[in-house]
């Protein structure tokens, strides 16, 4: 079957979700603390890609509240660009992330996560949240 991935691309973090083999779930995987430096990042990219045989990749783009785009969308495409070049095989989704990391926040408030914790997985849930969002586009 085929699995996607998801990501919450960040300056210095990046949040890592995956569906499971029949596309039904989306579970975090992890945040990739990269601080800014993408052959860090794709390195571990290209990990995760071979041993969850992606087929997909989900990414959010950051637009404002009223839909304008905001500075970290071109920062994004940039990022994109990169993934289409490297991953030419690899189907590119964007997905738009609004509240995604508001959402994870209240998630996180609601289980009652450590405050000093937070800053480790907020990534994380957001790429599955954005994940969640295209896997009901696609439904």
């Amino acid at each position: 079957m085929m699995r996607v991935l998801g990501i919450d691309y960040g300056d210095s973090r990046v949040g890592i979700a995956v569906t499971d083999p029949l596309g039904i779930i989306a579970e975090g995987l992890e945040t990739i603390n990269y601080l800014g430096n993408d052959k860090i990042l794709l390195k571990r990219l290209d990990e995760l890609i071979e041993k969850y045989d992606i087929t997909k990749i989900a990414i959010g783009i950051p637009v404002n509240m009223d839909g304008t785009k905001t500075q970290r969308v071109e920062v994004t495409e940039k990022f994109i660009h990169k993934l289409k070049c490297k991953y030419n095989k690899i189907e590119i989704i964007r997905i738009d992330e609004r509240l995604t990391t508001v959402e994870a926040h209240k998630t996180m408030n609601i289980l009652g996560v450590n405050k000093y914790k937070k800053k480790n997985i907020v990534d994380t849930i957001s790429a599955q949240y954005i994940l969640e969002s295209y896997m009901k586009q696609s439904y």
